[in-house]
């Protein structure tokens, strides 16, 4: 369950610890291959309000990379946190993924048939990152970071979304670096595949929309 948080202006990030107090911390720790052994430790708490969904991300692992800084670039090549969610609870569903610096990729569809975002939907994303935003070969040590995402509802474009309220839709939430010296694949709720393979909305888990 999500709560709703009343707020119908513009998001602004100095409000975000205020808004996400009262929210659930969530582990993403899900990892059954054995071949990727690493898992780092990953958190997210999640709300929304009547115009955006929020999130903020908590990390600590052994590597980081942001390489990538362009919309659509392929981010889960860095240190990278993904939210896959189903409107519809069929197999067409919306990926949004982000680096440790916020750089976002999204499309739509089913697992084979995929619609990458136009510009201007990826413009409408917030995000802030502890890292900053310049783009960083890998770095090898203890590192801390947290990622702040707002995610308005238009970015839903190919749905007419006017609210989420007592809506529940399908979901994963994921944590991976698939070109990181530790290559490591976590999610929310856990794939029952032999190899990491996010793109499973079978194994989607189900978020509520409370509106209190």
């Amino acid at each position: 369950m999500v709560n709703h948080l009343h707020n119908k202006k513009p998001y602004s990030f100095e409000h975000l610890d205020i808004l996400m107090a009262y929210q659930d911390l969530h582990p993403i720790n899900q990892g059954k291959w054995e071949q990727y052994p690493y898992q780092p430790s990953v958190k997210f708490k999640i709300g929304y309000t009547d115009i955006s969904i929020l999130l903020k991300v908590f990390v600590q692992e052994n590597v980081i990379r942001a390489k990538y800084d362009q919309y659509n670039d392929p981010v889960y090549k860095d240190s990278c946190f993904e939210f896959f969610l189903s409107l519809d609870h069929n197999d067409d569903y919306y990926n949004f993924e982000f680096n440790c610096i916020g750089t976002p990729y999204l499309a739509y569809g089913n697992k084979e048939n995929r619609e990458v975002a136009p510009l201007n939907i990826l413009e409408s994303i917030h995000s802030i990152s502890s890292l900053g935003s310049q783009t960083f070969e890998e770095k090898q040590g203890k590192f801390t970071w947290n990622l702040a995402l707002s995610i308005p509802f238009k970015c839903f474009f190919k749905h007419d979304v006017k609210s989420l309220i007592g809506k529940t839709c399908g979901v994963n939430f994921y944590k991976c670096g698939d070109e990181l010296s530790q290559k490591h694949f976590l999610s929310w709720k856990p794939i029952e595949t032999q190899i990491p393979d996010f793109h499973r909305p079978e194994y989607f888990g189900e978020l509520f929309f409370n509106q209190a």
